[in-house]
């Protein structure tokens, strides 16, 4: 990293650094090449006829002892020579009031559409036959166009294709049309623009270096700067839902240098010149790097753009009049365009296993051509001296004969894939995320939130994940942040909210009881109301409220109000405090920010007597490392916040400083040049942040309780008993990680591991202790040890290493669970990979609510390291909290609902559901195709393989189309092993979709087996029951399509009831599509044998009907051979469960065994508890819930027991009512 690499450039300079420096500034030019920043801030200042200024890194580094600035400039020693490999961004100047120079950008014409009028159909047609099967059925539908090729027909294979295709255009078109609709009106929208005068303007038309007068309630038509506000501290509240979600306001500040533009009229506006050099397009919605220069005397070259003064396109102006802005990036330049790319693809595993399983079914299909086409020749050659068969003995057209038999037997057994499948699984999975949506046990009535599935392509995969890796702010916590300690000069303060008192208030009266208002105090209280982003705002209502981003800071400055010391007012330069009665306004000198990589936050300011102050907070590990060497409270203060973490309490550190004058302003020259540099701003901000955030005086400490949601305990025991392993993965310190674990019982009876270390080595002794106090040999015998690693954030960078990377897995995978403590972003990603990368057939889900938390969740992400780019896949599945922290998470995500308890039932109850529907509806359409389509091939030994098919051409094609449409709908949508409530209570029942039984190679071929033999069964019976051309009612006897007919009858009947007998749940859907199936199909042959001559189809099929329905063998056939092919795995079935039931087949029995809607509760331990079927349960896998039976009016069924019930009952059970119930 960077730390080390200036390590290695430290033992090369020398105690003449100065002269080296002096030097450098003398080469010019080549000097630029190593100080970027010079050259950035230079050619500003010849851009705009500005003097040519010394590159200020080096002049402080001249005035100033090297030993003191050596690090920063071996960071851009390093890093200069780093980056010059890598391909520069495109940076854009823009010019303000001079539009002849920006007509070189894009127009702020937007289309989010996929096609217009010429590109629909090669941009379809593309999309949809990059899917192999379509390809695939696109080839025969080709082949059958060969003339003599095809038995069915030339259309059989293109109209089946063609609906399925039509039906997907349709979608397509209509979806199109909506985003055309859209762009028109976003693009007809009108906006003022100053052009001389102002102008109603069309946002299409408005173009970069536009100024724009945007009012009240209207949103922003590009990326803008904002120039000045009607607030007289040029403040702004923006509304930025449709770009992340937050329904909260966020405040913009106008820049200092045009905050007073546009107050007195639009003359200063119109003089306004300089320029704006800005970084180019991109994706981030929250990170910007850019200079403006204004020209004018007494201005410096460039002043850095914040983030918080751009305005983007698809924010909405709030509780301000009006706005100006400087248009900065349009049309599909903007950021929110930009952001609208599709969501990486992601497959589940059981779609992967599907794909592979068709692989080996085509190389079957081949194989059954190859051996058909082979017979034929020889039986061709073998009987070619029968002369009405007209046949040629030649050698070549023995060779030929081979080559067009193989098409024709390709064609006749194409459908051994089923042409269906793919729109089957789409509408399914597509209707399936709606019942998650809809589902009201997963709304969140506080905040009117229901679960959202943005990702119904990984339906199934929720009902085999393994582990789960979870934030814990915000996540198993509410991030509703309440005061509850502090450590001021050593002493610990307790906050007690007695007599319903605020927290804050009870601090104020212990403080003030303490006597403890003395300098040391008053200094932490202007800490805590001074080094923050919160911004205060007059209410006549409330009085002052606070806007805060971070519900920390807005808990702090409201602790440090209740104190005495109020926050008053902030503007861009100044803050307004009020201390125990006396106002005092700070002008604000440079904010240094708080990133998760800094873990901290400082803020320098100069005091109303003209000192300058740095103010310092943050995690105990960062600030600890910069205070003064013996400072005096670092021992007392690190034993309170021991035993603040200790109760779980969240903490942070209170540090300031004085700087002296001379320090802060060479300091300042390269905090400037950081800040105005366009290449690598962030890290060389974070550098000159590490010069001047040093010898910090220790103040105190605060601590600060985050609750957990509802009903996580009970959530992360349902999720253990069911096999899942919790991984907590927090920026959050040890002990407060270790105290949360224990409170949501994530740790109970589990032994504590924990690695500290701060070396490689050491790190590769403590878990090799560990291994071997484990007996650590294989993984799966480690797997049922309850044992629990605990590591920090510095021994995990140490663990990740390859060369004991194996050994931390192997260890952490022995374990109940892992806790990492004082993880990054990139950290948390990485523990997902290594998991999900080395761990085979295992789903691992990502559930966080924060930006911190979109590396694991999102499908990829890009980490950078120096020059090189990796791709790292994080979690199976990603799951966003929309809490407090944003809603990053949530539009990263694949699922997303308000509270983590929701995630129980997510899984346990329709992912187990879904992976199950998906199992049988998969199976069940390769199945009902084998099933018709390998009777071709059995009737091909009675045909002399000559490939004439047994069935009529277009029977063959509505097959999939129609008559077993329905079936694999009802089964993918409706079918369930259980009820909802008692996967609820049974977690243990989660195992079977876990551990993939219902679908796998080995199941797939079984049903591949019972297919083949039931397709023999039903074409032996009937063919040898027909063969000798048994008598109908006229007289005659019965020929081909009188067989075949009844041979397909008896393969629809057969099929749909094998269907139901898959079937688990018999809802009226269920009867309907079955039992309709095989009715539309006696409907369609009435019709059809009356088709010709009236439709030139069907000849074939010309008084079929009567013949069919008069034979008393056609009625006897279709009885009969379902009978034979279902009886035997009615039998089995029955066998199996009852001598060998799975714990799923005993849940199904004791449901059955329990009369419907037959629920009662007990209490025991002050808390509800149920039990299910009396005995049904053992009780080391009962959920924390216990259901017994007992009557309830039948009305009530279908719901459960709600834990907000808190009556005090008695010995016994209650009857449960709908008042106390929520619905499952």
């Amino acid at each position: 990293g960077n730390r080390g690499q200036m390590a290695r450039q430290r033992e090369l300079i020398q105690e003449d650094d100065r002269v080296e420096l002096i030097e450098l500034r003398r080469q010019g030019s080549d000097a630029d090449e190593e100080f970027p920043l010079r050259r950035s801030v230079g050619n500003q200042g010849k851009s705009y006829g500005v003097r040519h200024t010394p590159n200020p890194l080096v002049s402080a580094c001249e005035k100033l002892k090297v030993s003191n600035w050596r690090r920063y400039l071996l960071f851009w020693k390093s890093h200069s020579r780093i980056h010059k490999a890598e391909k520069p961004k495109p940076r854009r100047t823009i010019h303000i009031n001079s539009p002849q120079l920006n007509r070189h950008f894009c127009s702020n014409h937007i289309s989010t559409a996929k096609y217009n009028l010429l590109s629909f159909f090669p941009l379809f047609l593309f999309d949809q036959f990059r899917r192999y099967a379509n390809l695939f059925f696109l080839a025969i539908a080709l082949l059958q166009q060969i003339p003599g090729i095809s038995p069915t027909g030339r259309f059989t294979t293109a109209v089946p294709l063609f609906l399925v295709l039509l039906a997907v255009a349709v979608k397509e078109i209509i979806e199109d049309l909506r985003r055309h609709r859209a762009d028109s009106r976003q693009n007809r929208q009108v906006v003022k623009v100053l052009r001389g005068v102002y102008e109603d303007t069309h946002w299409k038309n408005v173009v970069v270096g536009d100024i724009v007068w945007v009012r009240d309630k209207q949103f922003f038509p590009a990326d803008l700067l904002l120039l000045s506000s009607s607030d007289p501290k040029s403040i702004c509240y923006v509304k930025t839902s449709n770009l992340d979600g937050e329904t909260n306001l966020k405040i913009k500040q106008a820049h200092p240098e045009t905050s007073l533009l546009g107050l007195s009229g639009r003359a200063d506006l119109l003089q306004l010149k300089g320029c704006v050099e800005c970084e180019g397009p991109n994706n981030r919605l929250y990170e910007f790097t850019g200079n403006i220069s204004v020209q004018g005397k007494g201005r410096r070259a460039a002043e850095p753009i914040l983030t918080n003064q751009i305005l983007l396109r698809g924010s909405q102006l709030r509780n301000t009049r009006w706005v100006y802005g400087l248009v900065i990036y349009t049309g599909h330049d903007s950021k929110l365009l930009r952001n609208a790319n599709r969501a990486p693809l992601k497959r589940s595993n059981m779609e992967s296993i599907t794909n592979g399983q068709v692989l080996y079914l085509f190389f079957v299909l081949v194989v059954l051509s190859l051996v058909s086409s082979i017979a034929s020749t020889v039986w061709n050659s073998l009987n070619s001296h029968r002369f009405y068969l007209r046949m040629e003995a030649s050698t070549g057209s023995a060779v030929l004969h081979l080559f067009y038999s193989f098409l024709t037997f390709l064609i006749l057994y194409n459908n051994l894939i089923p042409i269906s499948l793919i729109v089957t699984l789409e509408v399914v999975k597509y209707i399936q995320a709606y019942f998650i949506n809809f589902d009201r046990d997963l709304y969140y009535s506080e905040t009117d939130t229901p679960a959202l599935a943005r990702n119904s392509n990984l339906s199934e995969e929720l009902g085999q994940v393994k582990y789960i890796f979870a934030d814990k702010t915000g996540t198993l916590t509410r991030n509703e942040m309440e005061l509850k300690q502090c450590s001021i000069a050593g002493q610990s303060f307790s906050v007690d909210a007695t007599h319903g008192q605020d927290q804050i208030a009870s601090l104020k009266r212990v403080i003030k009881v303490k006597g403890k208002e003395t300098a040391v105090l008053v200094e932490f209280l202007k800490v805590l109301a001074l080094c923050h982003s919160v911004v205060p705002e007059s209410d006549k209502k409330r009085g002052v409220a606070y806007q805060a981003s971070s519900p920390d800071e807005e808990a702090l400055v409201k602790a440090a109000s209740a104190c005495g010391v109020k926050l008053l007012s902030r503007t861009p330069e100044t803050v307004t405090i009020d201390v125990f009665g006396q106002t005092e306004e700070y002008k604000v000198l440079n904010l240094l920010e708080f990133t998760s990589d800094r873990k901290r936050m400082s803020v320098i300011l100069r005091s109303p007597e003209g000192s300058i102050r740095l103010m310092c907070k943050g995690a105990e590990s960062v600030v600890f490392n910069r205070l003064v060497e013996g400072d005096p409270l670092c021992q007392e203060t690190g034993r309170h916040l021991e035993k603040f973490a200790l109760d779980g309490l969240r903490t942070l550190c209170i540090s300031a400083t004085n700087l002296d004058e001379a320090t802060y302003m060479e300091w300042e020259k390269v905090y400037y040049a950081a800040s105005t540099s366009q290449e690598n701003r962030e890290r060389a901000l974070d550098e000159a942040a590490e010069l001047i955030e040093k010898n910090l005086h220790l103040l105190g400490a605060t601590a600060i309780e985050d609750k957990l949601q509802e009903r996580v305990p009970e959530s992360i025991e349902c999720l253990r008993k069911a096999s899942i392993k919790v991984w907590v993965l927090t920026g959050d310190k040890q002990e407060t990680a270790i105290a949360t674990g224990f409170s949501s019982k994530q740790l109970t009876g589990l032994n504590l591991m924990i690695c500290n270390e701060r070396t490689q080595e050491a790190v590769n002794s403590r878990l090799s202790s560990f291994a071997n106090q484990l007996s650590l040999h294989n993984r799966k015998e480690l797997s049922e040890h309850k044992s629990a690693l605990i590591i920090d954030g510095q021994a995990l960078a140490h663990a990740m290493d390859p060369s004991i990377s194996k050994l931390f897995l192997d260890l952490a995978l022995s374990c109940k669970s892992v806790v990492c403590s004082r993880v990054t972003p990139a950290q948390k990603a990485a523990v997902v990979e290594l998991v999900k990368r080395n761990v085979k057939r295992s789903i691992t889900l990502a559930i966080g609510d924060g930006a911190n938390d979109v590396a694991m969740i999102q499908a990829s992400t890009l980490h950078t390291h120096t020059h090189t780019h990796t791709r790292t896949q994080a979690a199976h599945v990603g799951v966003g909290i929309s809490g407090r922290e944003g809603m990053q998470a949530t539009l990263a995500s694949d699922y997303a609902f308000a509270q983590f308890h929701f995630l129980v039932k997510l899984l346990l109850v329709h992912g187990a559901w879904n992976y199950h529907r998906l199992s049988k509806l998969i199976l069940y359409c390769f199945y009902k195709n084998i099933c018709l389509y390998m009777i071709e091939f059995w009737f091909v030994f009675y045909n002399g393989f000559s490939g004439q098919p047994i069935f009529e051409r277009w029977t063959i094609g509505l097959y999939n189309v129609i008559f077993t449409s329905l079936p694999p709908l009802v089964l993918g949508l409706f079918d369930k092993d259980v009820d909802a409530e008692v996967r609820m209570l049974r977690p243990s029942l989660y195992r079977s979709s876990q551990r993939g039984t219902s679908f796998n190679s080995k199941v797939f071929w079984i049903w591949v087996a019972v297919s083949i033999v039931h397709s023999l069964a039903i074409f032996f019976v009937i063919y040898y029951g027909l063969h000798h051309g048994a008598p109908l009612h006229d007289g005659k006897v019965v020929g081909l399509w009188f067989v075949g007919n009844t041979i397909y009858t008896a393969t629809v009947v057969t099929v749909c009831v094998k269907a139901g007998l898959e079937s688990e749940y018999w809802p009226w859907v269920t009867h309907a599509a079955i039992w309709g199936s095989i009715i539309s199909w006696f409907l369609f042959v009435a019709a059809y044998s009356h088709f010709w001559p009236t439709f030139p189809v069907a000849v074939e099929m010309v008084g079929l009907d009567s013949k069919l329905f008069g034979s008393f063998l056609f009625y006897l056939s279709f009885l009969l051979c379902p009978a034979i092919c279902i009886l035997p795995e009615v039998l089995v079935k029955s066998f199996r469960m009852h001598l060998f039931p799975s714990e799923v087949d005993k849940a199904k029995l004791e449901q059955q065994q329990c009369p419907a809607g037959y629920l009662s509760v007990s209490y025991s331990n002050k808390r509800p508890r149920a039990r299910l079927y009396g005995d049904g349960l053992d009780d080391a896998e009962e959920s924390p819930l216990e259901y017994t039976s007992n009557a309830i009016s039948s009305s009530d069924y279908g719901y459960a027991f709600s834990e907000q019930d808190h009556r005090s009952l008695k010995h016994g059970a209650m009857k449960i009512h709908k008042r106390d119930v929520i619905r499952m």
